[in-house]
């Protein structure tokens, strides 16, 4: 369904519908700064760099350092021990012959990264709820090939 969403809603930005004004937000979403769409946050892997990005327009809707400081340092933390784990898809030849079999590396970082994206679901966004109507997380990393159905939160 969120998929069904994000198509609908970079489509909509596309076409300006939220500057046209041809729907209206509901009322706890406000306007974002940046197009004018419901304010929807996208929490990724790279929220140090990029803070909370649209989900309409993916600029970003939060900068880092405008994250509640209740729950900033655990999304720092994360996004921390998600980087090296990222990096893994990668990594130069050099690194990959250091690494000695890639192969098994490569699957241990998909393995990781799956855990990593099912702990921001099940305990990132839910305390970044306290702050914002709704949110986003990313459930897949193309790179390491971790699909959302690979992704199990809260133990399903």
């Amino acid at each position: 369904m969120l998929a069904a969403y994000r198509l609908a809603s970079q489509d909509g930005h596309d076409r300006q519908i939220w500057h046209k004004r041809l729907a209206t937000p509901p009322a706890a979403y406000l306007e974002s700064p940046c197009c004018r769409a419901p304010n929807l946050p996208l929490l990724t892997r790279d929220v140090r760099e990029s803070g909370l990005l649209c989900q309409h327009c993916n600029d970003t809707l939060v900068p880092f350092e405008e994250i509640p400081d209740e729950v900033r340092p655990e999304v720092e933390l994360w996004a921390a021990q998600y980087e090296p784990v990222h990096a893994v898809a990668h990594w130069d030849d050099r690194q990959r012959k250091s690494a000695g079999n890639y192969d098994r590396a490569y699957e241990n970082a998909a393995q990781e990264a799956e855990r990593l994206l099912a702990r921001a679901g099940s305990e990132l966004a839910p305390k970044l709820l306290n702050f914002y109507p709704a949110i986003v997380w990313e459930d897949h990393d193309e790179c390491l090939e971790v699909r959302p159905e690979d992704v199990v939160v809260g133990g399903e």
